[in-house]
Order: C-alpha cells, then sequence, then structure tokens
C-alpha cells in the first residue's frame, strides 16, 4: 500500500512519515493533504495552553487515559521548545506521556517550535489535518508555555482549555490581557497546594468583568498528579463542545480559523517569493545598506522590493 491507502487505515508509521515530511515542508506530503482533505474535519481540536510549568503535560496524559476508556481515538501533538543544539523537539513532553506511547488508541508527536512565536510550531496545522485523517476523535495540542504571545492556538482549535496553578498572584492580572482571554475551560491544576480556593476565586472574579459573555468558561480544580478532577474536567470539555454544536459556533470558529490559515499561507508563499525574487537580485542586501546609511528609507525601499513582483 502507498502512504495514502496506509494513512486512510490507520497505520501510525504512515502518520508518523507525513508528519515528518510536513515539518520538511516536502512537496510529496501537501499534495497528499490535498487529496485527502475531503477525509479531514471529523476530529475535535483541544488546545491545551498555560504558563510554564502548569503540569499541562501531566493533564494532557490524564485527560488522553480517560478518553482511550471511553473508546476514543486520541492524537497528540507536543509543542516543545526547540533545541538550541539539533534544531529539533527537546521532547520532555513525549516522556512525561513514554507509558501512552504503546498504546494504539493513541498517536504522539513532540514538534519543536523551531522560531516560530505564539506557543506553536509552524508545521502544527499540516500536523493536525494528518492526524485528522488517520481517525483520531481527539487532538490535543499543548502548547509550550510561553505567556503572552502564546494566542495563536485561538486560530486552531475549537476548544481551549487555559491550565493555570495556585498562588500565581499578581501573575494572572500580567497575563489577562493575552492568554486568559482566549480559554474557553480553566483547570487549577496541583489545587492539592495551598492558594487553589484563592486562584480560583480571581479568575471568576476576572470572568465577572466581561458582562457580554454568551457562555462563561467553567472554572475546575484538579490534581493531575493525583489523578484528581479528571473525569469533571472531560465532562466540562465534552459540554463545551455541546453547546457550540449547538449553537452553530463551532462552524463560525472553523470558518475563522479556516480563514485565518489561508490568510497565514499566503502570506508564506508571498514572502518565500518576494525573498527569492529579492536575493535573485542582490537587492535585499543593497537596500538594507541604503537604508542603515540614511541613503534611502525603509518605506522607499520597500516600495522597491514590492515592484519587483509586479
Amino acid at each position: 500500500m502507498n502512504l495514502e491507502e496506509r494513512l486512510l487505515k490507520g497505520d501510525k508509521r504512515a502518520c508518523a512519515r507525513l508528519i515528518t515530511m510536513v515539518e520538511n515542508n516536502e512537496k510529496e506530503a501537501f499534495d497528499i493533504l490535498k487529496n485527502l482533505y475531503e477525509h479531514t474535519g471529523n476530529a475535535y481540536i483541544v488546545g491545551i495552553t498555560g504558563p510554564p510549568g502548569s503540569g499541562k503535560s501531566t493533564l494532557t496524559d490524564r485527560l488522553t487515559k480517560e478518553l482511550v476508556k471511553r473508546g476514543k481515538k486520541v492524537g497528540i501533538i507536543a509543542i516543545d521548545p526547540t533545541s538550541p543544539f539539533t534544531g529539533g523537539a527537546i521532547l520532555g513532553d513525549r516522556i512525561r506521556m513514554s507509558d501512552l506511547a504503546l498504546n494504539s488508541n493513541v498517536f504522539i508527536r513532540s514538534m519543536g517550535t523551531r522560531g516560530s512565536l505564539g506557543g506553536l510550531s509552524k508545521a502544527t496545522q499540516g500536523a493536525v489535518k494528518v492526524l485528522d485523517i488517520y481517525g483520531a476523535d481527539i487532538i490535543f495540542i499543548e502548547t509550550v508555555g510561553v505567556g503572552q504571545s502564546e494566542v495563536d492556538i485561538v486560530k486552531m482549535a475549537d476548544t481551549v482549555l487555559m491550565v493555570m496553578v495556585p498562588n500565581l498572584g499578581d501573575d494572572i492580572q500580567a497575563i489577562k490581557a493575552g492568554i486568559m482571554e482566549i480559554a474557553d475551560v480553566f483547570a487549577i491544576n496541583k489545587s492539592d497546594l495551598d492558594g487553589a480556593d484563592k486562584t480560583q476565586l480571581e479568575i471568576e472574579m476576572n470572568l465577572d468583568l466581561n458582562e457580554k459573555m454568551d457562555y462563561r468558561p467553567p472554572v475546575l480544580k484538579v490534581s493531575a498528579g493525583k489523578n484528581k478532577g479528571i473525569d469533571e474536567l472531560l465532562d466540562k470539555l465534552i459540554d463545551h463542545k455541546n453547546y457550540l454544536e449547538s449553537t452553530g459556533e463551532l462552524e463560525k470558529r472553523r470558518i475563522r480559523n479556516t480563514k485565518l490559515e489561508l490568510i497565514k499561507l499566503v502570506e508564506e508563499e508571498l514572502m518565500e517569493m518576494i525573498l527569492s525574487k529579492t536575493r535573485e537580485e542582490d537587492l535585499l542586501d543593497e537596500l538594507t545598506s541604503q537604508v542603515v546609511s540614511r541613503n534611502l528609507d525603509p518605506y522607499t525601499a520597500k516600495d522597491k522590493i514590492i515592484n519587483l513582483m509586479k
């Protein structure tokens, strides 16, 4: 069987191979995704985000095990910081979930950010499509945990789970303008620690500030390390899915996310075309020198680059 047939039959090796090809930006990978695109749209995508050290990996592990018990097939994309030595993922998340790796209903993939901002890897969108075709019912995307800039997950996920920990204190105020406002469900992990009730109250008070909220995100206390509250958390994620489907919001989110994806794809392609053209003409270095020496302003230089494409 070729790679396409194997992927449609749920072959793990084919899935892994195709994701690698997507990461390497191989044309064959995108040809396969074009051919199999009609088989996407079945998986439900849950983004898991939050501050570093909040226990996102352990929580993802526990949620996955509960889903497997319920007969679901799960794909996990764990975004790790890029190694400064190899350029690949450090694989910390995958190590924490090592006991899931051999489960036939679970596929785990660590991906390095490779310099991409927003807490996600550039190849994440492609990997999601591969896992969707592979047959995953639920796809977890666990972001790297970078703070305020980590909002790209809202452009990709159907439901966003925000993982917090007790005793962040004023940090909640510091990050609320960024990642606090994208959550559909809040989980206060490590809730056996002192300060969990205070953290829950702070989040609830923060939510009270938004009077126009159609759906109020639930705030749950859990302990992934002690496997407490996982059932309830999963039920709340499913409740949100049901809410989105019943109100038509799921389709609206997917339309919005698809539009953003198309814009991003066009941006990347145009940028590559422009840079390639400027390299051919040796224009970029020349214009850069002129701008630095103040013989040219950056806006006129931009116009000269754009004019190359006309």
